[in-house]
């Protein structure tokens, strides 16, 4: 009687763990990258350091309490059109749980959709445009191009020598994208005291910079301040080589990839500073520790690549929603997922990425900045504190 009373129990306790294994479902992930455009290199790390991550949630952690990540890629060549049919793919075809879109136009272009069908997107460029009202549904993995632009600013600010103002020219692209850092470096510099002399844009398949840097040396720049993707970089220095031109180059986050090291031997010099809001090997993070588990593993990259970097983050930053989605309502959709990202606070990613705030106000993750040396052997050198531009005193390291 008592072996068949217990064969009654285990085999209701199996049943109930069965009911609840087949009721995980699958949390669906589209991500609309440019993977063959102007600058592609960026987007393809990006989609590799996000699926990458997603892999290791599914298979080192079992999925998010038994959901397994599936993401779903589109390629928008760096085209408006394509990022809008995507997006609309995926809310209306695929049913997915949470979007990732890639440049700022695109961002901007699939915003009144998302908002429309109400799916929680993080968009990988951080224009601060995307974050005008209304908010919702849209987020920034971390600071603004707003906030690159306080703290380049303050940076030249900070290592200036000579009684004039340091004499700052801008030099973008033509699109939304390199126009981002236009209106906040005028009015910043304005109000510390900088001379913005000369804002130079081009068209991203220009490959050849030398008139516009011939005028922004005439203006007398004795920094500039870059807004454009790895290989545009790459022929700013040899223009700049080729006049004889030699300013400071300062540059967002955005500056490099693997393939900026290859195109710029023997072109870098070690003459790059950006802004990067993360981490680095050099800090010996956990955060950091994940990414190592992650080439190691994987095999993507085998060292620090801020393309990479930002993919992972970005997939990091929406499992910990579906992780607070699940345990907030137990259950992981797009209104349980917003949600979640709505209540964080200072949500803690191990010094991978400064910890992260959203509120139903505000979008924008952190407002944290560094910065750092890019060496042409593909190392970063931080060369200051993490600090809030505007707020915080910046600190210049020791080389």
């Amino acid at each position: 009687m008592k072996k068949r009373i217990l064969t009654v129990i285990l085999s209701a306790v199996f049943l109930i763990a069965g009911v609840g294994m087949s009721q995980a479902q699958t949390i669906k992930v589209g991500a609309a990258i440019n993977l063959t455009g102007p600058a592609s290199t960026w987007g393809q790390f990006h989609e590799k350091g996000q699926r990458d991550y997603f892999r290791y949630v599914n298979e080192v952690k079992g999925g998010v309490y038994g959901h397994k990540i599936e993401m779903i890629t589109v390629d928008t060549a760096y085209k408006v059109p394509e990022a809008q049919a995507a997006v609309n793919r995926f809310v209306l075809q695929d049913k997915v749980d949470m979007i990732a879109t890639w440049s700022a136009g695109e961002g901007l272009a699939a915003k009144p959709i998302i908002q429309r069908y109400k799916v929680p997107t993080i968009n990988y460029s951080t224009n601060w445009e995307i974050l005008e009202k209304p908010i919702d549904y849209m987020y920034l993995p971390f600071g603004s191009y707003k906030m690159d632009c306080y703290a380049v600013l303050e940076y030249i600010k900070a290592i200036h020598k000579g009684k004039d103002a340091p004499k700052v020219g801008l030099l973008t692209y033509n699109n939304a994208y390199g126009r981002s850092i236009h209106a906040p470096s005028k009015e910043y510099a304005a109000k510390i005291g900088i001379n913005l002399v000369a804002i130079e844009e081009f068209p991203p398949r220009t490959v050849d910079l030398n008139t516009e840097m011939l005028r922004l040396q005439k203006a007398g720049a004795e920094y500039i301040f870059m807004q454009m993707l790895p290989s545009a970089i790459i022929t700013a220095f040899r223009s700049a080589d080729r006049i004889n031109y030699k300013p400071a180059f300062l540059g967002t986050w955005t500056s490099t990839d693997p393939d900026f090291f290859k195109m710029g031997k023997g072109l870098i010099k070690d003459r790059l500073v950006i802004q990067f809001p993360g981490g680095l090997p050099s800090d010996k993070s956990k955060g950091m520790d994940v990414m190592k588990e992650l080439w190691k593993r994987y095999k993507t990259v085998d060292k620090f690549d801020a393309s990479y970097w930002e993919g992972v983050v970005i997939g990091m930053i929406m499992e910990r929603a579906f992780t607070r989605a699940y345990e907030q309502s137990k259950a992981i959709n797009p209104t349980t997922i917003n949600a979640a990202l709505e209540s964080f606070r200072n949500e803690d990613f191990d010094g991978i990425v400064p910890a992260v705030t959203y509120t139903k106000d505000d979008h924008g993750a952190s407002f944290t900045a560094r910065m750092v040396k890019v060496k042409e052997n593909g190392t970063y050198i931080p060369l200051t504190n993490f600090y809030v531009p505007g707020k915080d005193k910046i600190q210049l390291l020791k080389k």
